[in-house]
């Protein structure tokens, strides 16, 4: 019934405006047109990120959205951190880390959090 349906990630926010600087200047995205004030849609490969303004903003304490970039993983990573993000260091099972990058065997990922502390994640597959 889902399975063959594309899954859009929704990230509440508490200031759209200051949502907006992140998503747009830092992560590059560019906003998909919309007639409201309090969401902002974007393209996100073949699906769409939806941030919306909620009252519980950042109150989750895991992973919000999580893109599989692939070949991509260490330019995009450079490119994150050169536009001044900030990333996080976990102590999980069965992972080490080098630098800003979790990594277990072919896996490699790295986590940051958005300015309401949404944790979003890349990864290299």
């Amino acid at each position: 019934m889902l399975a063959s349906k594309d899954a859009m990630a929704t990230i509440a926010v508490r200031t759209i405006d200051v949502a907006r600087k992140f998503y747009e200047q830092k992560l590059g995205f560019k906003p998909l047109e919309s007639s409201e004030d309090s969401v902002l849609n974007y393209q996100s490969g073949k699906t769409t990120l939806l941030v919306y303004v909620s009252p519980f903003a950042g109150s989750n304490q895991a992973t919000s959205a999580t893109w599989a970039v692939g070949d991509d993983f260490d330019g995009i990573l450079q490119s994150l951190q050169a536009r001044g993000v900030t990333f996080e260091h976990y102590d999980l099972p069965g992972l080490l880390r080098e630098g800003d990058v979790h990594v277990a065997g072919a896996y490699r990922g790295a986590w940051f959090k958005d300015p309401d502390g949404n944790i979003l994640h890349i990864l290299n597959q």
